[in-house]
């Protein structure tokens, strides 16, 4: 038995018998623990933070800093350029004031065949160097450098991973250590050549590239080629390359699904380990491609119709989504956002407040604050999701489910609310008085807080007709965009506030009594049922490890709120051990609340789903394969409604064995910035998602809330 296991036993041993503290301090103890190093270890990459200072860290001396990956055999990540697929690695600084870093220095990479697809990345040890720029006037004693760096690693399957670095620099001696690291990846980079005389010259499906200046040493032998510019060319498509005297020149097919027309290319060169790098102007004109530069073409007609409020979209031609479209399907969404049953608790507490209430005055009040906190929530989290992505996060809506912290936060609230709504207390009880009695005095405020909590746990049900809002807010300029987040926050509030405005809806309510007891004790149970939704999820993110250590740290909390309404001696006594053991439980099962699981392996071809990954679908409809993509998580209700009904059903199952269709499924449990990004490509920013592809025609995007007729329709048409 490992240690954590000894230790989980002993805690949930002790746990029954006795009591224990609240989860509060639970992602605060472990985050304490977790170390920031130079060096982060998976089971596929070896990243190790580096640094080179010669002269030490002074204004105008060479200062680099650079992120070593060691890859396993067969395993890769990605250049600037991934090619056909992948991500490239993102590197975050947090530096001292007086000392700016640069861009990577990317090192030249290699062409990784996968199928009939080709990517550029690195296999082996690559290092990514970064210059640093510092200020005069800096005199500290050492330079203290953090990194935040993610990066997406890939064999078959893929898997993003990220680390967190931390490095000390003494900045009056020299930092030599790794000079030959530096040196020989400065040696194999590419080197920068005037090359005058060089361009690219366009046309309809392909591009001539040209360079002079090359060094005699390499002229006339076979060159490898990477264009910096991604989405421009087929990397795995057949090309040609030639020597006229001493200009090389390469003939180079076109994207299908170009989406940049750059008037300078810059394009890198290798022979062996030795490359160059040339900008070439661009000659001609691009061949047109879609209107908007991040959508490839073959989306626009899927993306056209999905802007049809409530159509099941195709790939035949409609008007672009407008904003007075997005903002009216934000509007809608909202509205049916206050049928998911992940809203329905919260609602619970909001109609049992508003039967006791008889004043229309107050109802109204108590309306426009529940409003006041829905529209502001939904604008708080558009801001920050909008700020996050502009940082280079790949983000989504309902990215704050993806951290089992933030999902074991939620299960601690809302089991407070259900054990204060089955009356094992009284908030009034553990509050100062002066706090308690401002909480009776302001029903207002009240209201404004319940209507944050209801958008907290509301915002991942993507309900219909917000998901093409949502994913064309975030192209929208900063105003604009959270004008579309407002307008959800609108219509989920507006159900609400109508009622606390028309006398006839407070008429129709029973009159307050001994009912409401009953009623109130009642709504405990919808509580306690969206707990065991949160529990799930987080063992979907953190494993069965993590769902029973947060089980038992409810249970923990449940035991302190008992033995604090007890009274006189017995109450200090029993706190006092309860307290005592959450502590040890905290100490002993914690971690596992918020540790990642193991990755799962991918689907073997012979199950019904397989996973997704990068580049497989442009792999399958290649071969001519039809492919059903589910683009799901666990925290999403509606996604999984739909997975036990619709994409369950056996006539749809034996549609997709008729028409030999792949299913794959996209996981965003946890944040995974590959599935972000294919999001994005579909025009989306949450789930669900479900889209089916077939080769030759333009993907065909479905409605979230699926039914049996509309996918068996969709599947009658391949």
């Amino acid at each position: 038995m490992t240690m954590i296991s000894r230790r989980l036993a002993s805690a949930l041993f002790l746990i029954a018998a006795c009591a224990g503290a609240p989860w509060a301090s639970a992602q605060n103890s472990y985050i304490s623990k977790a170390a920031i190093t130079s060096v982060v270890t998976t089971e596929q990459v070896r990243a190790e933070l580096l640094a080179w200072a010669p002269d030490g860290v002074e204004p105008g001396k060479p200062v680099w800093l650079g992120l070593q990956l060691a890859h396993i055999p067969e395993w890769h990540t990605y250049w600037k350029n991934s090619g056909d697929s992948g991500l490239p690695t993102l590197l975050q600084w947090t530096l001292p004031a007086g000392v700016t870093a640069g861009e990577i220095a990317w090192p030249t990479p290699k062409k990784i065949p996968i199928g009939t697809l080709a990517n550029y990345g690195y296999e082996g040890t690559v290092l990514l160097p970064v210059p640093l720029t510092v200020a005069p006037g800096f005199n500290a004693a050492s330079l203290d450098v953090r990194l935040q760096a993610s990066w997406l690693v890939c064999k078959k399957e893929c898997i993003p991973q990220e680390g967190e670095f931390a490095l000390k620099i003494p900045a009056r001696s020299s930092t030599g250590s790794s000079s030959s690291l530096f040196a020989a990846t400065f040696a194999a980079s590419p080197q920068p050549l005037a090359g005058t005389g060089s361009r690219v010259e366009v046309s309809a499906n392909t591009i001539k590239v040209s360079l002079s200046g090359l060094p005699a040493g390499i002229q006339g032998k076979t060159l490898e080629f990477f264009p910096e510019t991604g989405s421009v060319i087929e990397p795995a498509g057949a090309w040609q390359q030639a020597w006229q005297g001493a200009v090389w020149t390469a003939q180079v097919p076109l994207s299908a699904q170009r989406t940049e027309s750059p008037r300078v290319m810059p394009v890198v060169v290798a022979l062996d380990k030795t490359a160059y790098r040339v900008e070439a102007p661009v000659k001609g004109d691009w061949p047109a491609v879609a209107a908007a530069a991040t959508v490839p073409p073959a989306l626009e007609a899927a993306l056209k119709a999905n802007a049809a409020l409530g159509a099941s979209p195709t790939g035949a031609s409609a008007q672009p989504l407008t904003l007075i479209a997005a903002l009216l399907g934000a509007l809608l969404g909202g509205l049916i956002l206050n049928l998911m049953p992940c809203v329905f608790p919260v609602l619970a507490i909001k109609v049992m407040s508003f039967a006791k209430e008889k004043s229309r005055a107050a109802r109204l009040t108590g309306g426009l604050a529940y409003t006041a906190g829905v529209v502001l929530s939904f604008v708080a989290l558009g801001t920050l999701l909008l700020v996050l992505r502009a940082t280079g996060e790949q983000l989504g809506w309902g990215f704050h489910l993806q951290s089992p912290a933030v999902v074991a936060a939620l299960a601690f609230l809302f089991t407070l609310i259900g054990l204060n709504l089955a009356g094992l207390f009284e908030f009034g009880s553990f509050l100062p008085g002066r706090v308690a009695g401002l909480q009776a005095k302001n029903p207002t405020l009240n209201a404004f807080l319940t209507g944050v909590l209801a958008t907290a746990i509301a915002s991942p049900c993507t309900a219909p007709f917000m998901g093409a809002s949502l994913g064309y807010a975030v192209s929208l300029p900063a105003f604009q965009a959270l004008a579309v987040f407002a307008a959800i926050g609108v219509g989920m509030a507006l159900p609400y506030l109508a009622a606390s405005a028309v006398p006839a809806v407070a008429r129709a309510l029973p009159r307050p009594g001994a009912w409401m007891v009953t009623f109130r004790q009642l709504m405990a149970f919808p509580m306690f049922a969206t707990v065991a939704w949160l529990v799930w999820v987080l063992g979907q993110q953190s494993g069965i490890d993590g769902a029973g250590a947060l089980l038992a740290l409810l249970v923990v909390m449940a035991l302190v709120l008992w033995s604090l309404t007890l009274k006189g001696r017995s109450r200090t006594i029993a706190a006092t051990l309860s307290i005592a053991l959450g502590a040890f439980s905290i100490w002993a099962i914690g971690q596992n609340v918020i540790k990642p699981v193991e990755p799962p392996a991918v689907a073997s071809a012979s199950g019904r789903w397989q996973a997704w990954e990068p580049g497989r679908v442009d792999q399958l409809t290649a071969q001519g394969q039809n492919v059903f993509v589910d683009f799901t998580a666990a925290w999403c209700v509606t996604c999984q409604y739909n997975k036990k009904t619709t994409l369950a059903n056996a006539e749809v199952l034996a549609d997709v064995d008729a028409k030999n269709v792949t299913l794959l499924r996209a996981d965003w449990t946890r944040r995974d910035p590959a599935v972000t990004a294919a999001l994005a490509q579909l025009g989306r920013n949450g789930v669900p998602v479900y889209v089916i592809y077939k080769s030759g025609r333009a993907p065909v995007v479905l409605s979230e809330i699926l039914s049996v007729g509309d996918v068996r329709a969709e599947l009658a048409k391949l």
